[in-house]
């Protein structure tokens, strides 16, 4: 007969492990070591936009420290930066990598090797470049008043790429998508996924007003459409390269759309 009080602490210490993994995978973020067994790979993504959650507190944090201190430099530049020190670049990884692929203009299984080729090519760096300097004149250009509301960008764009991973056709069966869409229990991935999106929302809502979040709907909406039917046109499916293209794609629009809703 099973002990319901071991089961329990053996049900929270798997949710730890979930926990670990998810910031040990997808963050710079000192963790301990556990092991990745299939029961904590079911719920590992339900944490992974808390890391979202962290970079938004830092960067709405360290942007108030450096407009106390009279460093206006800092508070435009903190907001690229941040995002890329805390996860390592591990979604600009998938970033360049698809752009490569993008624009070999091969055939799906060329493109699929492309994702996998450790080496960088030309488009990479240019569509690098390109984005940075994008991403800091969005920021540049926004008003300081709605920094608040960027710190829920962060949160949703991890959510939205969450629920993909377990709704979305995956491109082939191995890899880091595939191993975390196979082994999470989707139905409750799915309705964390949804709750941090409702809560996203409300936030951008709440710090921002009717038309940051109106701007910010149709924005992810868009951008979430063009992930799933590229994705699936082009490569068959997602994987975790995919993935990380999707977040920093759908980031960078939201912030861009914020920047200018600051304006009016």
């Amino acid at each position: 007969m099973k002990d319901p009080v071991i089961d329990e602490t053996k049900s929270r210490f798997n949710l730890l492990g979930s926990f670990v993994i998810a910031f040990s995978m997808y963050s710079r973020i000192p963790m301990p070591q556990v092991e990745w067994t299939r029961e904590r790979m079911k719920y590992t993504m339900c944490f992974f936009p808390l890391i979202g959650g962290v970079i938004g507190l830092l960067v709405l944090g360290l942007v108030q420290v450096s407009l106390m201190f009279s460093f206006p430099f800092f508070a435009k530049i903190l907001p690229v930066v941040i995002p890329v020190l805390i996860t390592g670049g591990i979604h600009m990884d998938g970033l360049l990598d698809v752009i490569d692929a993008k624009a070999s203009h091969q055939d799906r299984e060329k493109k699929l090797d492309i994702l996998k080729d450790p080496h960088t090519g030309a488009f990479a760096i240019i569509g690098c470049c390109v984005y940075f300097l994008f991403y800091t004149a969005a920021v540049w250009e926004m008003k300081t008043e709605m920094m608040k509301a960027v710190s829920m960008v962060y949160l949703l764009t991890r959510a939205l790429s969450g629920l993909a991973v377990v709704t979305f056709p995956m491109a082939k069966k191995s890899g880091l998508a595939a191993s975390f869409s196979g082994a999470a229990h989707k139905r409750a991935v799915g309705r964390v996924m949804a709750a941090y999106i409702a809560m996203s929302f409300f936030g951008i809502w709440w710090f921002g007003g009717i038309r940051a979040v109106s701007v910010s709907l149709i924005t992810a909406a868009i951008v979430y459409g063009y992930y799933y039917v590229m994705s699936k046109r082009e490569f068959g499916g997602i994987t975790g390269d995919l993935a990380g293209y999707f977040l920093q794609i759908c980031e960078l629009a939201l912030v861009t759309g914020l920047a200018l809703v600051s304006h009016f």
